[in-house]
C-alpha cells in the first residue's frame, strides 16, 4: 500500500443486518421530488419530467442515534427515503439489469437545512450547504436484497414525538428503482459503495432540538433518533 503524505481518510461503514462485515461507502447520490405530492408541496411539477440528482458526501451517512442541529441555520427539515446500496456498477446500465446492481436497502433521512436550501433557490446556487453538512444523513442498517428481495410496494413513514408527519408507499414513486439506476447511469459511472437516496413523500417539516423522530419503510426497516 502506498505511502500518503497525510493520514488518508477513513473509509465510511454502514451497518449490515445480521452480519460482522460492514458495507462501504463511495459516493451519495439523491433524488430530488420523486412523490408526486412532494413536488406539489415544495412548489414543483409532479409530472414525469426527468429526474434530477444531486449529492450528499460518504461521511454524511452514519448509524449514529442522534442528529446534531447544524449551525448557521433555523429550519431543519425531515425527509424519509428508502436507500439503496450498490454491489455493482457501470454506465449506461439498462432499466432491466439495473436491480442485479443492488445490494441492499436501509432506511435513511435527508435531513435539509430548508432556509438555506430556499435561499440558494432564489438566486440560482448549488444546494450543498443545504444538503452536505455533518451528520445529515442517518440510515438504519442495511438489509441484503438477498433477504429481502427488491421493495416495489410499502409503507414509509416519519413520525416527530409520536405524531404521523409524513405517510406514503413506495409504490408513488415516480422514478421506479431500477429507473433511477439506468438513469442515473446515464449521468454518472456507478460503482460498488455507491449508495441512492430515492426521495420522500408529502409531509416534510422542521425539527428542533429535543425531537424524537422515529421512522420506517415497511419490509425494510425503521430507525429512531433524538435532535440533539
Amino acid at each position: 500500500m502506498l505511502a500518503t503524505v497525510i493520514p488518508a481518510p477513513e473509509t465510511v461503514l454502514l451497518d449490515v443486518e445480521g452480519a460482522k462485515e460492514r458495507f462501504p461507502v463511495r459516493r451519495v447520490y439523491c433524488v430530488g421530488r420523486n412523490y408526486a405530492d412532494h413536488a406539489l408541496e415544495m412548489g414543483g411539477d409532479p409530472s414525469r419530467e426527468p429526474p434530477f440528482f444531486f449529492q450528499k458526501n460518504a461521511d454524511n451517512l452514519y448509524n449514529g442515534k442522534t442528529f446534531p442541529y447544524p449551525p448557521l441555520s433555523s429550519s431543519v427539515h425531515h425527509e424519509v427515503e428508502l436507500v439503496v446500496a450498490l454491489s455493482a456498477g457501470g454506465a449506461d446500465i439498462a432499466v432491466g439489469d439495473a436491480l442485479s446492481k443492488v445490494y441492499g436497502y436501509a432506511v435513511g433521512i435527508d435531513f435539509t437545512r430548508r432556509d438555506l436550501q430556499d435561499v440558494a433557490k432564489k438566486m440560482s446556487r448549488p444546494w450543498e450547504a443545504a444538503k452536505a453538512f455533518e451528520k445529515s444523513a442517518p440510515v438504519s442498517a442495511l438489509v441484503p436484497a438477498s433477504k429481502i428481495g427488491h421493495p416495489r410496494a410499502g409503507s414509509v413513514w416519519l413520525d416527530v414525538n409520536g405524531q404521523r408527519k409524513q405517510s406514503g408507499d413506495l409504490n408513488q414513486l415516480i422514478w421506479k428503482l431500477p429507473e433511477i439506476i439506468a438513469e442515473l447511469s446515464k449521468l454518472f459511472v456507478l460503482a460498488p459503495g455507491d449508495v441512492i437516496m430515492t426521495g420522500t413523500p408529502a409531509g416534510v417539516g422542521p425539527v428542533v432540538k429535543g425531537d424524537k423522530v422515529a421512522c420506517g419503510i415497511e419490509g425494510v426497516g425503521k430507525l429512531s433518533l433524538t435532535v440533539a
